[in-house]
């Protein structure tokens, strides 16, 4: 308890202590040398480990802060010291349900790498398999959990100290960033990610994703295939290495526009050159999914961006959810054809994708519109590709390459979905069945009962009799579309017996549905 009142008497002292400097410096009452992103940066470094990776998880909130708050915030290091071999060992034999010994022939106990969440091991299965084994470390989720707790009390105060505060919203800010810290922390995430990326690029030559051992994989332990190489901007070759960003920008097309998920983590350390010229991914403990509206209005961005068309970005930015709130669309306009221009001055070879999506970010900023995490975590991938993409090749044409080839991508990705008109035949069909029954039912109800306006007044009868022909219309319409339906669907697929190859009851149904096309025709000339 002691412990506790400490650590929350730090917090708020930390929290307190840099809205203070921030206000003396915006009053002049301090001068000091260092940006407010970098003293934020410092800040959390006083703190500890949740608090390096909470601000590790605000460099995606590019719609929030300022750059050079995002650039400070991209330098924490995270700096802790290494956990005891044994209690690794008995993690693994706690997680697993079994001793160590009876699940890996070695385990080396001088980490090969470790980090504020987890420290990884080198070992070999029992089949004489090189494997890596990745341990969280001891009480990270509790912790975790406490300080994200006293975090959320300081900011209650602080925000009724200084109600300013209150426009960021800070604590659905950190609402965010906690639940994503329980994800990472959650080595079965890892676990299907990486399962599902390896079965995405299992035909891919190019392309290498380590197994993970789905048996020796839990909440805190992971698995998975020992990958070797040298990190991709090691490549000496440069043939190889514009070989290898054709490859990457391929594999990127194919996580945004078929698979619907995608590596959101693609930085030097996550990319490897393989012995066997391989491009090899791993880590996918950030990964970030796209429905399929989403990548339709993605890849009409991109052609929008391409063709520099400002109506159709702003209509491609307000599906993704990148733009929004009360501005009205002409300020949103004038603010993409100024994007527009900026790079209409530049060679193609120095445009930028990544660089739009955060300039289109920043003209939502303060007119109430948060994006989607989703989003933030493509934002941050298409960065880190680009980035990638340039180290490997800098002279690489961006436009024909990722922009133009995302159009190709996405249609692969439609034709390649299950049949879109099932749905809309089955729900046909039912209806073609139930309409006959719906339809009299109708009937009988408005010859009854009429449209629920009980029209009694002598002088209104004009108008009751209009009632009743409009509905016995509209019951012989929806009888005729019917038939179509049904007529269409046993022609498709050629049900019952047959004359001359053509379906006998879809004839019978065309025939009735033209015969009552034609009942209509006459009741309406009739009039």
């Amino acid at each position: 308890m002691l412990l506790t009142l400490r650590r929350a008497f730090g917090i708020c002292w930390a929290v307190w202590a840099y809205l203070g400097w921030l206000a003396m410096r915006r009053y002049g009452l301090i001068r000091p040398a260092q940006h407010p992103g970098e003293r934020l940066a410092h800040t959390l470094e006083s703190l500890g480990t949740t608090f390096v990776k909470a601000g590790q998880a605000l460099v995606l909130r590019r719609d929030l802060l300022p750059e050079e708050y995002v650039v400070a915030l991209q330098r924490l290091q995270d700096r802790v010291a290494v956990f005891p071999a044994a209690v690794a060992r008995a993690e693994v034999e706690r997680a697993l349900g079994t001793p160590i010994g009876e699940l890996f022939e070695e385990f080396h106990d001088t980490p090969l790498a470790a980090g504020s969440i987890a420290q990884v091991h080198v070992a070999r299965l029992l089949s004489g398999r090189a494997v890596i084994v990745k341990v969280r470390r001891p009480r990270v989720v509790a912790t975790i959990a406490r300080d994200m707790f006293l975090l959320r009390l300081a900011l209650r105060v602080t925000m009724i100290l200084v109600p300013r505060v209150r426009r960021l919203d800070p604590l659905a800010i950190v609402g965010e960033i906690e639940l994503n810290l329980r994800r990472e922390t959650d080595f079965r995430l890892e676990a299907r990610n990486g399962m599902l990326f390896r079965r995405a690029f299992q035909g891919w030559p190019q392309i290498m994703v380590p197994e993970v051992f789905e048996a020796l994989s839990g909440e805190s332990v992971m698995v998975q295939e020992l990958s070797g190489g040298h990190r991709v901007e090691e490549i000496g070759s440069k043939d190889e290495a514009r070989k290898f960003a054709e490859v990457l920008i391929d594999a990127y097309l194919h996580q945004f526009f078929v698979l619907g998920a995608f590596h959101a983590d693609p930085h030097g350390g996550n990319l490897f050159h393989t012995q066997s010229g391989r491009l090899c991914m791993h880590d996918f403990g950030m990964v970030g999914y796209l429905d399929r509206g989403t990548r339709r209005n993605l890849a009409a961005l991109m052609q929008a961006f391409v063709n520099q068309d400002a109506e159709w970005m702003l209509d491609a930015s307000l599906g993704l959810g990148i733009l929004g709130g009360e501005l009205e669309r002409s300020v949103f306009r004038a603010g993409l054809e100024q994007i527009l221009r900026d790079f209409a001055h530049l060679p193609l070879s120095q445009w930028s994708f990544a660089e739009a999506l955060l300039r289109i970010s920043a003209l939502g900023r303060g007119h109430n519109l948060r994006i989607p995490h989703q989003l933030l975590l493509l934002m941050r991938a298409v960065l880190l590709l680009e980035h990638a993409v340039r180290t490997l090749d800098p002279e690489y044409d961006l436009v024909n390459g990722l922009l133009g080839k995302a159009p190709a991508a996405l249609k692969a990705s439609l034709s390649a979905d299950r049949d879109p008109l099932s749905r809309l035949q089955h729900e046909a069909l039912e209806t073609a069945t139930d309409l006959p029954a719906l339809a009299a039912r109708l009937l009988r109800q408005v010859r009854t009962e009429g449209f629920g306006i009980n029209v009694r007044t002598d002088g209104m009868r004009t108008l009751e009799e209009e009632l009743r022909r409009s509905s016995d219309k509209m019951s012989l319409a929806l009888v005729t579309l019917g038939l179509y339906i049904a007529a269409s669907l046993l022609m498709q697929h050629s049900l019952g017996p047959q004359l001359w190859g053509v379906p006998v009851l879809a004839l019978i149904g065309y025939v009735l549905a033209l015969l009552l096309t034609y009942r209509l025709v006459r009741r309406s000339t009739d009039r």
